[in-house]
């Protein structure tokens, strides 16, 4: 499906405001980009650009974080037992794992507990707390979930338990009562809601380091250093959960990148080296799709606690064994993933006519990764799409991912009667049904999927966002160097589209084993578009003028340094 092409308004390459006039610090097409992106003032943009930022707050504006901190404190002091409560994915793991570490600095008696995927779900349960009672815990401190777990909150405390939720999921009609550091209430003063479950955990030590007298002289026993030390998991898990890169989270991940960098956790260095990453040199794409999805695959086949376990075990033995557990659960992960995604392309050939709405029942798809596999097939077909596997008993289990503009929280509500569990947001969801409603449902997602494309037939072609367009003589290694200074990138920072118009295509060469990668010259630049050879192939022979997007790089082959733009489309 071909994209359509959004260009900036007005199109054309950017000058330098007036404002701007003789000031180089930085470059008019760097400036201009952080514009488009909301970042107006000089200051801000050099904060933005910064190596070195400054932009944080004061863990106390948050509601309720000085009384969860004094609880926690409290509990130590007393010697009470404290249970950290997580979740199977990345952002959970590094929550558990930073807790457990900051912990252990106050010595407190603590523990961690994380639920199966399989067995038990998302979030709080009443079986995990009457185990986690009985296992002796005094203080129930959730990272990552448990806003909306009234019902098990309530279950704790009749237990005798004391409860701190801190989470960043969005609130509910029903919340948990109990100290509950969220800054997505209505009433937290926090500037920056858009915190992970490991960047509220962060925020939580760096309270307990201003709290805590409990060390020789009065001074706290977690220090600048401890807490400088546990940001490589912060950055892992802001990364890892999507949120923006902006803001406080921009700040938390350069910084925590330079930590992963020093290589000083040792079990993440074992993950680095069984990855065949670059000690010393891991950006934020290697810390996306090489070290989130290891951290994942523990939770998606088997249990979060390898993650949990490379991360804070202190014998090398441990760390090297759960690395390579690890990179034996991200292979095989890939391998279910491939499978499941041919299985559904083979489901989708032989329907009558491709669906507005893509409602797949795959049986044999493991459920760990059907959530992947529904993302790879609502890009590849550029339409919502759930994946339902059963789940014994007669039920099914539903994951889903939608497009931009599709509201899939909104359409799924309309048949939220079907549903005996059903939770999620615009982009992805989640619910378990009888099996006999699977028609049903069916036809409610395609009707209102099918009103919607009506009404907004936009909604349903892919696009591609152009931020400028430049000549190829503007592509300079200058150029490509300040670009690089807007990483990282990621959600709300998304790598910069470049567009190259009415260029002139030369020296054509096909690569790959299966010629499926192109090398091509336009005007002289080089570019190079992979895995596209088959729909561009053609277009690019012909010599006519293209229009080429993309994003420029530096190829560096035995010390030599050569300007690559790299292509994502064209046309």
């Amino acid at each position: 499906m071909k994209n359509k092409w959004i260009f900036p308004e007005p199109a054309g390459a950017f000058p330098p405001s007036p404002a701007e006039a003789g000031k180089e610090d930085i470059h008019p097409v760097v400036g201009a980009l952080l514009r488009q992106r909301g970042i107006l003032s000089r200051e801000e943009q050099r904060e933005f650009l910064s190596e070195k930022p400054r932009l944080t707050y004061d863990s106390f504006l948050m509601k309720d974080m000085k009384a969860a901190a004094e609880m926690i404190l409290k509990a130590a002091a007393e010697n009470r037992v404290i249970c950290i409560y997580g979740d199977y994915d990345a952002d959970g793991i590094c929550s558990v794992s930073l807790m457990e570490e900051i912990l252990a600095l106050l010595n407190a008696r603590a523990f961690h507990y994380i639920p199966s995927r399989f067995k038990e779900g998302y979030g709080l349960n009443k079986e995990a707390i009457q185990s986690i009672h009985e296992r002796g815990a005094d203080l129930l401190l959730t990272v990552d979930c448990g806003s909306v777990s009234f019902e098990e909150v309530e279950y704790a405390k009749r237990l005798g338990m004391d409860v701190i939720v801190t989470d960043h999921h969005n609130m509910g009609e029903t919340v948990s009562d109990c100290l509950l550091v969220n800054p997505k209430q209505t009433d937290c003063p926090y500037p920056d809601s858009a915190l992970c479950g490991c960047g509220l955990a962060f925020k939580l030590a760096q309270a307990l380091s201003r709290l805590d007298t409990g060390g020789a002289g009065g001074t706290s026993r977690i220090g600048k250093a401890d807490l400088n030390r546990v940001l490589d998991l912060a950055a892992i898990a802001t990364i890892g959960d999507i949120v923006p890169l902006r803001g406080e989270n921009r700040t938390i991940v350069k910084y925590g990148m330079k930590v992963l960098n020093r290589g000083s956790r040792a079990g993440l260095k074992c993950l680095v080296w069984e990855a065949d990453l670059r000690p010393g040199e891991i950006n934020a794409e290697n810390i996306a799709y090489v070290i989130v999805p290891h951290l994942n695959a523990a939770g998606r086949l088997a249990s979060a606690e390898t993650g949990v376990l490379l991360l804070t075990a202190k014998e090398e033995e441990a760390q090297k064994e759960a690395a390579a557990l690890l990179v034996e659960y991200n292979r095989e992960r890939r391998r279910l993933q491939e499978e499941a995604f041919q299985n559904v392309e083979q489901l989708i050939t032989e329907l009558p006519q491709l669906p507005s709405f893509l409602l797949l029942h795959v049986p044999d798809a493991h459920e760990g990764i059907t959530g992947i596999v529904a993302g790879k097939i609502k890009d590849a077909y550029y339409r919502p799409a759930v994946i339902v596997t059963p789940c014994g008993d007669g039920f099914l289990k539903g994951t889903g991912r939608s497009i931009p503009g599709v509201n899939l929280y909104e359409i799924l509500s309309k048949a939220s009667d079907l549903f005996i569990r059903f939770g999620g947001h615009e982009g992805a969801c989640g619910f378990l049904m009888k099996e006999e409603h699977f028609s049903e449902l069916q036809s409610i997602l395609t009707e209102e999927t099918e009103k919607l494309k009506e009404q907004n037939p936009e909604y349903f072609l892919p696009k591609l966002k152009i931020d400028a367009v430049l000549k190829p003589s503007d592509i300079t290694f200058d150029l490509i160097r300040d670009l690089e200074k807007m990483a990282p990138f990621g959600h709300s920072n998304p790598k910069p589209v470049l567009c190259l118009q009415n260029v002139a295509p030369s020296h054509v060469e096909y690569m790959g084993d299966r010629k499926q990668h192109l090398r091509f010259q336009a005007d002289g630049l080089e570019c190079v578009f992979f895995g596209n050879a088959e729909s561009a192939g053609f277009l690019l022979e012909r010599g006519e003028p293209v229009d080429v997007a993309g994003y420029p790089g530096i190829n560096r082959w035995k010390g030599r340094e050569t300007i690559q733009f790299i292509v994502s489309d064209v046309r």
